[in-house]
């Protein structure tokens, strides 16, 4: 079953329980997503991904400015959107990955930093972050 159609079935339950808050970003999820059918994109990972993290840099926003409260609403939004991501890598896995892509893509130094990212991302299939990714390929580069 398709992302998209997680979430309109979510969305009905979520209505018919009266949770007016989840209703609310479940709505704008699928806004995003049958937004990114239209324009011819069936990545829905991506669509799911992008809005996990224009939450999480909003609350980071908030938060600076001292507004708690709607730091801690864009977090839930970013809790929702994340249920219906793959889980996360484990450092272990990750690092597997990391060192298995740098011997194949014959990296050897900071230099070659670019094509073993390409390498992991690929690898990693958006299942880590790429912040994360980056400081485990400088580390096994050495740098």
């Amino acid at each position: 079953m398709a992302i998209l159609d997680t979430v309109k079935g979510d969305l009905q339950g979520a209505m018919r329980a009266g949770d007016k808050e989840r209703v609310g970003a479940l709505r704008l999820i699928l806004s995003e997503l049958q937004k990114a059918v239209k324009e011819g994109s069936d990545d829905e990972l991506a669509v799911l991904r992008r809005e996990r993290k224009r939450r999480l840099e909003a609350a980071k926003a908030y938060r600076e400015a001292g507004r708690e409260e709607l730091a801690e609403g864009e977090e839930s939004e970013a809790r929702l959107i994340g249920g219906y991501l793959p889980a996360e890598l484990s450092d272990e896995e990750l690092q597997e990955i990391v060192e298995r892509a740098v011997r194949e893509c014959g990296a050897e130094s900071m230099r070659d930093m670019g094509r073993a990212m390409g390498t992991v991302m690929a690898a990693v299939d958006g299942r880590a972050d790429g912040g994360r990714v980056s400081g485990m390929v400088k580390v096994a580069l050495g740098g």
